[in-house]
C-alpha cells in the first residue's frame, strides 16, 4: 500500500514520534548530557517527526533560558550519538534506533507574529468595518 506524500505522516510515524519525544525529554530532564550550555538551559521538545522508514527522528527544540537557540541545537547535534544510545532503552521494541536531527522550533514565533498582525490597527479597523456591515 503506497501513501502519497501529501497525505501526511502515518499513524505509526506519529506514535513512534511521540515515544521518541518522551524518551528524549526524559534524558534532557534528568541532565544526562554533560555539556555546560545544555545544563544551564531548559529545553522543551515540542515535536519529533519520524521518517517513513522510522530511521531518522527530527526533533523540534525550544530552548528556554538560552540566548542563542542555534548554539543549543549545535550542542545537541554534537551529542546525537550519546542521545541515541541513551534512548535505546526506552525504545527497545524498535528494529532500528533512529538517527537524531535537531531543529529549532519556530512555531511559537510564528504564532506570536500572527497574533501581532491580528492586533494591528489596520486589521482591527477592517474587522470593525465588517462588524458594522453585519449589524445593518
Amino acid at each position: 500500500m503506497s501513501r502519497s506524500p501529501s497525505s501526511g505522516p502515518s499513524q505509526r510515524q506519529l506514535r513512534v514520534g511521540e515515544q521518541v519525544r518522551h524518551a528524549l525529554s526524559d534524558i534532557l530532564q534528568r541532565g544526562e548530557i554533560l555539556d555546560p550550555l545544555l545544563e544551564t538551559a531548559v529545553i522543551s521538545v515540542s515535536e519529533v517527526r519520524m521518517s517513513p522508514d522510522l530511521k531518522i527522528a527530527t526533533a523540534f527544540i525550544s530552548p528556554l533560558g538560552a540566548g542563542d537557540g542555534q548554539a543549543v541545537i549545535k550542542a545537541l547535534a554534537q551529542h546525537a550519538k550519546f542521545i541515541r544510545g541513551r534512548v535505546s532503552g526506552a525504545l527497545r521494541q524498535m528494529k532500528y534506533m533512529p538517527e537524531f536531527r535537531f531543529r529549532l522550533d519556530t512555531s511559537f514565533d510564528n504564532m506570536a507574529k500572527i497574533d501581532e498582525l491580528l492586533r494591528s490597527p489596520g486589521v482591527a479597523r477592517d474587522l470593525d468595518a465588517d462588524n458594522d456591515k453585519d449589524g445593518e
